[in-house]
């Protein structure tokens, strides 16, 4: 899943961005409306929080020009405006969702999971999977057969991004944009170690292979040889 936050103040950005990722949510931030619009026509977001006061576009014409051009992404402002009249206004001008400033973590993640759940309502099926190993991208669950697995989040986003893209070679440094979405030095090994990690849970513990070592390239997911 991946989330994009438009919010102009650094500190909040971050505290968001920093929360989200250890949920294992992908997020993009920005701070000014008209770089964030930019991304949300040139990429693709599961949900936006959307701060309403920004520099160079604000919150409600980003709404009204996503509405307008018909995007369906989920919207939760958030915004220390928090008279009725600026909450009616925010909904009114295609807004799923409002939360006032300051706010908890906890409350902003239970509104992040109940939009992302309602946005995929008309989806028939969360369910990815590749041979014997699925995954249900609501519940979070991941099975090996009937067997049940229990995963981290990082470990979790990690093999979501395996699961979607099925015998296509990620790059360590594609690997780390989506997992992380910070600058890494593509030297790092956060990556190798994460697959281990992953290859400990999957395929030592079962004896089966999925995910293979492209030497100097990065990773595939693909049947056994």
């Amino acid at each position: 899943m991946k989330i994009l936050v438009i919010e102009d103040d650094e500190k909040i950005s971050a505290y968001i961005k920093n929360g989200l990722a250890e949920e294992g949510y992908s997020v993009e931030a920005c701070t000014d409306g008209e770089r964030g619009l930019n991304l949300l026509q040139s990429y693709q977001f599961d949900l936006l929080i959307l701060d309403l006061m920004l520099p160079k576009k604000d919150g409600i014409s980003i709404l009204r020009t996503l509405r307008g051009q018909g995007s369906m992404i989920p919207v939760l402002i958030l915004s220390a405006k928090k008279t009725t009249q600026d909450k009616v206004l925010g909904l009114e001008s295609g807004a799923d969702d409002y939360l006032s400033k300051p706010f908890s973590f906890s409350e902003l993640l239970a509104r992040t999971h109940a939009l992302l759940r309602r946005g995929q309502r008309s989806i028939p099926s969360q369910a990815i999977g590749f041979g014997d190993l699925s995954m249900d991208r609501i519940t979070r669950q991941v099975h090996l057969g009937p067997e049940k697995i229990d995963l981290q989040a990082k470990e979790f986003a990690l093999l979501e991004l395996f699961l979607k893209n099925p015998q296509r070679v990620l790059s360590k440094t594609y690997i780390l944009d989506q997992i992380w979405n910070v600058d890494f030095d593509p030297q790092t090994n956060v990556v190798d170690v994460l697959v281990c990690r992953l290859r400990n849970k999957i395929e030592k513990k079962f004896q089966k292979k999925f995910i293979y070592t492209i030497r100097s390239v990065g990773y595939v997911l693909k049947e056994e040889s």
